[in-house]
């Protein structure tokens, strides 16, 4: 069986207003798709490479699975005790410790020399839970309760990446698509300001610290519209230091120079909850007063 470009989710600000959806968690993982072909089990990353050997513990529990053929997809996660996914613990665990990590199954493409990707995505799901062993190192994703109102809330309340609503009826399509829609939990954090890189082709990027021990704690893509951009770069130019008392090692990586600025710029950021180092992060705005 040939690798099936996954069906990826389009990433929206607000929840669905219209029609039926299935509500699952968005993990904060490695897309991931397991292989059964007739005793052969292969499992591949979301291009298509094989990490059958680097997961063994993922393989083997899918060599359990009593189907001679089927294309599962799913989510590579190491899960925290928290109950959320920890993506730092993932890269980490993927080069020493894969007996740590969990296959989140959520989708069944093909069974039984059946393909079943025009299939309603009910009827797969039903199907794919119908072979997944309970508490085994692959386990179904649960679709979730209650309105998408109250699952947002549910999911901000205990820190998850987000939700993922997936059309009720709808077919498999590879690539990106509506049928699946991504709402992820963001929050506004007030940072320092301490510096700002630019590459040839790429967003500005502002480098955040902790406000007062100016500790790294990642970049923030600056996406300002043309007003308040000049204001900004303008704020730039007028606070620029020729040396920052941030390590080195710590800054972002780059061949570009980073112009660092003077301690005690505030600037509110919007990112991902839930992370230690910034994700999925802008500037919203700034103070140099």
């Amino acid at each position: 069986m040939k690798f099936i470009e996954p069906m990826m989710p389009t990433l929206v600000d607000k929840l669905p207003t219209r029609g039926e959806w299935l509500t699952e968690v968005k993990f904060d993982g490695w897309r991931c798709q397991i292989h059964i072909d007739n005793g052969d089990v292969r499992v591949f990353t979301r291009r298509g490479h094989d990490w059958t050997d680097k997961l063994k513990p993922i393989a083997d529990a899918a060599a359990q699975i009593d189907a001679s053929t089927a294309i599962i997809d799913g989510e590579l996660i190491h899960p925290h005790e928290s109950g959320r996914s920890d993506f730092a613990e993932l890269q980490s665990s993927v080069r020493s410790a894969t007996g740590d990590l969990i296959f989140m199954a959520f989708d069944l493409l093909h069974l039984a020399e059946y393909d079943l990707r025009n299939m309603p995505i009910e009827q797969r799901r039903q199907m794919l839970q119908d072979l997944i062993p309970p508490n085994g190192s692959i386990q179904f994703s649960q679709a979730l309760a209650g309105s998408l109102d109250f699952i947002f809330a549910a999911a901000e309340d205990v820190g998850l990446e987000g939700i993922v609503c997936k059309r009720a009826g709808s077919p498999y399509r590879s690539g990106t698509s509506t049928y699946w829609l991504k709402v992820k939990c963001f929050m506004e954090s007030d940072l320092e300001l301490l510096g700002v890189q630019r590459e040839p082709g790429k967003p500005t990027m502002a480098l955040m610290g902790e406000f007062g021990t100016r500790e790294y704690v990642g970049t923030a893509f600056v996406t300002f519209g043309r007003p308040l951009r000049e204001e900004f770069n303008a704020m730039v130019e007028a606070n620029t230091e020729s040396k920052s008392k941030l390590p080195p090692n710590r800054a972002r990586k780059s061949k570009d120079p980073v112009q660092w600025l003077r301690p005690g710029i505030i600037a509110r950021v919007r990112h991902l909850r839930g992370e230690k180092m910034l994700r999925h992060a802008k500037l919203v705005s700034f103070d140099a007063t």
